[in-house]
């Protein structure tokens, strides 16, 4: 083994590999789902996905005040969320 602990062969062991993934942490909130208004990329424009998902949910919501082409991210979610639940797809 070298002075990291790995073996000399390069490779991780499997217990080396959980030891250092970050996920494997049960208390890491770091990936925790975060409230929109938080994000860092949350002013950007929203992405044609949500753009999509959107449109297709204030259709069916029979809401199409709800859908507007130039929303940021943020704003894009909190509306897919609230649709979501009015549609009962949440």
């Amino acid at each position: 083994m070298n002075e990291t602990g790995m073996p000399m062969t390069g490779k991780r062991t499997k217990d080396q590999a959980a030891a250092e993934n970050p996920k494997s942490d049960p208390t890491d909130e770091s990936n925790r789902i975060k409230d929109p208004d938080e994000w860092t990329t949350g002013s950007e424009p929203m992405t044609g996905a949500q753009a999509s998902y959107l449109k297709t949910l204030s259709e069916q919501a029979k809401a199409p005040d709800a859908y507007e082409a130039d929303l940021d991210k943020a704003e894009a979610s909190k509306r897919i969320d609230a649709l979501r639940k009015e549609t009962g797809k949440d």
